[in-house]
């Protein structure tokens, strides 16, 4: 299980330190648990997961649901940093491009997170023709996945599942949302856009 690349508390006030330990210790272990578990004595514990999602639609709903909240999660921890730094000018300058503006860009990433109904995640990413989007999927679908209404290399998620922010913020997900702006990596964003343009 790979560790988080911070301490619980590391993202105060913005995601706080208990709803982190919870989220890591119990959401994300499970879903690694599961997946290991369903994939046990396949050959998908050597398959890399952008090829397993590529044929989700043929994999059993336990390697979908656990294999995706693996993932997903994985990109998650690694997209939020407590030290943010500038973004980067060829990422900002392909946002400007293709939302008109970072503030455009932000108000769609963040009705794509706040109208999701029910759980699942909100996401930047690039299609095969190097143009950026934002979607949503339900539950731990990614834009990977073969069984997603639109695809492309994910390059920023945001988990709206209620477990990600209800102990702080209750029912106030949309505070959870605009504060995401806060916390986001835009180092290791950068460095997914660059393999994803390569």
């Amino acid at each position: 299980l790979p560790d988080l690349p911070y301490d619980y508390n590391a993202l105060e006030p913005y995601i706080d330190a208990q709803t982190m330990e919870l989220h890591y210790t119990k959401h994300y272990k499970g879903y690694y648990t599961k997946f290991m578990a369903a994939a046990e004595g396949t050959d998908l514990l050597t398959t890399p997961m952008e090829q397993i999602f590529a044929k989700i639609s043929s994999q059993p709903e336990g390697i979908r649901n656990n294999g995706g909240g693996y993932y997903n999660h994985m990109l998650f921890w690694e997209s939020m940093t407590p030290n943010q730094g500038q973004i980067a000018e060829d990422l900002k300058a392909a946002i400007d491009n293709d939302f008109g503006s970072m503030d455009s860009f932000k108000e769609e990433f963040g009705k794509a997170a706040k109208t999701r109904f029910g759980s699942g995640w909100a996401w930047l990413a690039m299609d095969s023709s190097g143009k950026l989007f934002v979607t949503s999927t339900p539950n731990q679908d990614n834009t990977l996945m073969d069984i997603a209404e639109k695809k492309g290399t994910p390059l920023l998620g945001l988990d709206v599942w209620e477990h990600a922010y209800y102990l702080h913020y209750q029912n106030r997900r949309a505070e959870y949302v605009d504060n995401f702006w806060n916390i986001v990596n835009w180092e290791t964003v950068n460095k997914r856009f660059g393999s994803a343009k390569a």
